[in-house]
Parts: structure tokens; C-alpha cells; sequence
């Protein structure tokens, strides 16, 4: 096993890349312009932003493998987060909602009952009355539906489905709500999240918004990147012939606007500990794909806005001890960038020069994955 996929082993990390004229990562605050230390007008970009680009990653692996079933994302683009965690209930067979029932009164909802009840999901249980047994009817549901779930439910009778039985269905749904709080069942889900999902097993994530699945605190954690010099973010007019609007076809082009700078060269760190990682199940295979992400992610990421990213170095000092041979700041002093010679204005990364001192402490390896 290669010393920087050993999961019990602490790792500490410098990952540098840049950026050709383009936004490697855009503040919606100052109208998407590239972020900036306006101190020092730095520029930066956020660990959200990094791990953003090593979840699509990730994603795109796990469509070859034969068993992506611990490639699953949580934070998904446009997911709803509450339905991931309600998987990991639904999964394992424990409750989802509290059960709830409602005698049927109206005689129109129960003949309309009577009519589309095959129709309803397993979620309602549709009982009809029995004179034999002086027994009503009436309709219970689990309230294991999300709400897309509950609309297609009543969306499928189509115009069988009347207003007053829908209301009636409805009604009983929103009477329903999450199960009685079981720290056994909230447990259970949490390693279910942590085997089932990368980005949990990795970055950690707060699952209690919904159903409860507890906090994970992720082994793997990233810093925001800042350039080594500050930059200089533009905001350019284009041109375009299309127009938005109907009002506008007399137009013979509209404006729209780019935000970019001209070049950029970023350094960011990152740290693993191997304590949390046994809590969270982080296998050698995880930490593997973790690094090909961080080497290979900025090939699938291309964008107009982006320009030209790349990867430029990707340092990983590896320690003896879980508890870490030397502090993490004294190793990441160890790659040092500076401007080359005569250079007033970097445009390219070969304007820079690396520089890294391998005379390292007792305890601690460097594995180099990326070099210029």
C-alpha cells in the first residue's frame, strides 16, 4: 500500500493550481466577479468550491464501476437533502413518519375511495366499511412520503381523483409527521450515510434537518485557496445577436457581461485525520480516488467562465504517528513559489518558481503527485 492511501496514517496536503483568463470561482456578492481578499486583492477560492469539483468527480467514476454503491453524493447539484436521509431510513426498513388514520364520513369520498384506492401508493392503506363487523371505513397512511412522492401519489388517478377526496387525502397527510426520536435508529442511519455516501465518508455533513441521521465530522478537511499575487478581476462587455426579450427583436445585438482575471496562481491545503476516518469507514481506495480526483477534476470542470485551470503541484506529506511527526504549517513552509526573475506581471505558471525542501522531519514522508 502506497504510504499517502494509507487511511491510518494522518496526511497533510498542498494542492496549487491555476487559472488563465477566466473565474475559477465567482462571489455572488460583487456580481459573480472572481473573489478577492480586498486587503490584498488576493485572490480566492473556497473549500466548497474544491470539493464541489471533487464530488462531479467522484460522480463520474462511480458510472464505471460495477459496484457504485459507495460512490453515492450527498450534496448532489439541485438534490434535496432531507430525501438523501430519508433513504437511509427507508433502506433499512425503520419509520419514516407517524402512522395516521381518518374515518371516511362523506359518502362521496368513499365511493371515490372504493374507485381509485388501487391507484394509491403502499403508503395508504384504504380499510372499506364492513356492516358485519359494525366496523367503518376508513384510511390510514404511513407518512413515509416526501412531498414530490405525495404529489405524484395524487397526481396518478388523474380525473378519477375528485377535489373533495383529494382535500380529504391530503388533509390526513399533513397530519402525519416524523417518527418518535430513536437514538438507535438515528445511529443506524448515520453509518448507513457514512457506507453509502463518498462525500460524508470524506467531508463530513449535518443530517438532522429532516429525519435524523446525526453529525459526521469529515477526516478530510480543505482550506480556501488564495493566490500566491494579488490578481485583477475584470469585468468585460460582450456582444451577443440574440435578444432576450420579444420587446427587443428590433435589436440588432444586446449586451451581456465576463468576469475573469488574467492569471492566477492559487495555493490551498488540506488536512486528513485518521481518527475521524475510522469513525466514518474511509477506506484505501477512498483516499486513492481522493487524490486522482484533486490531479484529474479540473478536466471535467471546463467552462467559458472557468478559462484555463490546471493543476500545478499536489504535495502530500505523510506521517509515521496518527497524531501527526510535526505540525502541518512547518511542512506546507516547505513549498515555497516565488516570482521568477524580471517578472512584474505573471501570465503563465512557468513566470513562477517552485521550490520544495524534502529535508523533512523524523516520521514524515512526501509523496509529490503533481509537479508543475
Amino acid at each position: 500500500m502506497p504510504e499517502h492511501t494509507d487511511p491510518n496514517r494522518r496526511h497533510d496536503f498542498v494542492l496549487i493550481f491555476d487559472v488563465s483568463d477566466g473565474n475559477p470561482n465567482g462571489d455572488p456578492d460583487a456580481g459573480n466577479l472572481p473573489r478577492t481578499d480586498p486587503e490584498t486583492m488576493q485572490g480566492l477560492v473556497t473549500d466548497v468550491a474544491l470539493k464541489r469539483k471533487v464530488r462531479n468527480f467522484v460522480s463520474l467514476v462511480a458510472e464505471d464501476e460495477e459496484n457504485p454503491e459507495r460512490l453515492k453524493i450527498f450534496v448532489e447539484h439541485r438534490g434535496v437533502l432531507n430525501n438523501q436521509i430519508r433513504r437511509a431510513y427507508t433502506e433499512q426498513g425503520m419509520e419514516v413518519g407517524r402512522r395516521v388514520e381518518e374515518p371516511v364520513a362523506a359518502s362521496d369520498v368513499l365511493e371515490n375511495l372504493r374507485e381509485i384506492s388501487a391507484t394509491l401508493p403502499g403508503a395508504f392503506e384504504f380499510t372499506d366499511a364492513d356492516e358485519a363487523l359494525e366496523q367503518g371505513a376508513k384510511l390510514s397512511y404511513s407518512g413515509e412520503l416526501s412531498a414530490d412522492e405525495l404529489k405524484e401519489a395524487l397526481d396518478a388517478p388523474g380525473d378519477a381523483l375528485n377535489k373533495k377526496t383529494r382535500k380529504f387525502i391530503s388533509d390526513l397527510a399533513k397530519r402525519s409527521g416524523k417518527p418518535a426520536k430513536n437514538r438507535d435508529n438515528a445511529e443506524k442511519a448515520r453509518r448507513w450515510m457514512c457506507e453509502n455516501f463518498y462525500d460524508v465518508r470524506m467531508f463530513g455533513a449535518v443530517m438532522s434537518t429532516g429525519l435524523n441521521a446525526g453529525q459526521v465530522r469529515g477526516p478530510m478537511q480543505l482550506t480556501f485557496a488564495r493566490s500566491v499575487d494579488p490578481v485583477v478581476p475584470q469585468d468585460l462587455a460582450v456582444t451577443r445577436v440574440a435578444v432576450t426579450d420579444e420587446k427587443d427583436r428590433e435589436k440588432l445585438q444586446t449586451i451581456g457581461r465576463k468576469t475573469l482575471i488574467p492569471y492566477g496562481l492559487y495555493v490551498g491545503h488540506g488536512f486528513y485525520s485518521p481518527h475521524l476516518a475510522r469513525d466514518t469507514g474511509v477506506t484505501e481506495e477512498d483516499l486513492r480516488l481522493f487524490w486522482e480526483a484533486l490531479v484529474n477534476m479540473w478536466a471535467f470542470d471546463r467552462s467559458a467562465s472557468r478559462g484555463q485551470m490546471a493543476p500545478r503541484g499536489l504535495y502530500v506529506f505523510t506521517h509515521e504517528r496518527k497524531i501527526g511527526n510535526a505540525p502541518a504549517h512547518r511542512l506546507f513552509e516547505r513549498v515555497k513559489l516565488e516570482l521568477g526573475d524580471g517578472v512584474a506581471s505573471p501570465r503563465r505558471f512557468e513566470d513562477y518558481v517552485v521550490t520544495v525542501d524534502d529535508d523533512l522531519p523524523e516520521g514524515v514522508t512526501l509523496t509529490t503527485l503533481v509537479a508543475g
